[in-house]
């Protein structure tokens, strides 16, 4: 398999997590987005929407960091990252989508990008990104205050935690106080117990500066 990714994109991280889960190896294409690396034509072919990860398995391509999780979860599935129950899932999938499609897209690079050519000056975009972070983990606190964990959603990591982990990280890069989220850290602290969330964190990376 190939990954294609950037070190500090946090969709990214979010795959590396999954396959360092499932013991399986990647070739780790690295893509610079801040020096448009994702907008080359050759990359545009595989990934039409000029965005990592993309991950590439022989002929098969597959786009979108969730899409991919749930790939390799149903394809590897030894450990499980969803819950069997569907109600359960559900949730799960849920404080998913909160980070990964009502959060992260908010705060990304090119949104920030585009305030910017808009006008904002760089503390009013700090702060944009700051305030996304702040809206989006505000709920999931909230989504999980009722779980014993120690992970999001019980004793073992989910597809919640790929999530949460790479958006803690956003989060403290933006100066967010994040002392306000104590059970979102509990989540946090377990995971970076595990090998697997740690080797796949940014500064271990081979394309890290």
């Amino acid at each position: 398999m190939k990954l294609h990714g950037y070190f500090r994109s946090s969709a990214s991280y979010r795959v590396r997590i999954a396959l360092n889960l499932k013991g399986l190896s990647a070739e780790h294409l690295a893509h610079h987005l801040r020096k448009g690396e994702q907008c080359a034509p050759a990359y545009l072919a595989i990934n039409p929407q000029g965005l990592v990860p993309t991950l590439e398995d022989d002929d098969t391509v597959l786009t979108q960091s969730l899409a991919i999780i749930e790939w390799l979860d149903e394809t590897h599935p030894a450990p499980p990252l969803l819950p069997k129950d569907p109600l359960r899932r559900a949730k799960v999938r849920a404080f998913a989508l909160v980070v990964a499609c009502d959060t992260h897209p908010v705060q990304n690079l090119k949104v920030l990008a585009r305030l910017r050519q808009l006008g904002l000056a760089e503390a009013q975009v700090t702060e944009w990104a700051a305030w996304a972070n702040r809206e989006g983990l505000t709920a999931c606190e909230k989504l999980i205050a009722g779980e014993a964990g120690p992970f999001c959603f019980g004793a073992l990591p989910t597809i919640a935690d790929l999530c949460l982990v790479p958006q803690l990280a956003n989060a403290r890069r933006f100066g967010v106080d994040l002392a306000a989220f104590p059970r979102l850290l509990k989540a946090e602290a377990a995971a970076r117990n595990i090998k697997a969330f740690a080797d796949a964190a940014p500064d271990r990376q081979p394309d890290a500066e």
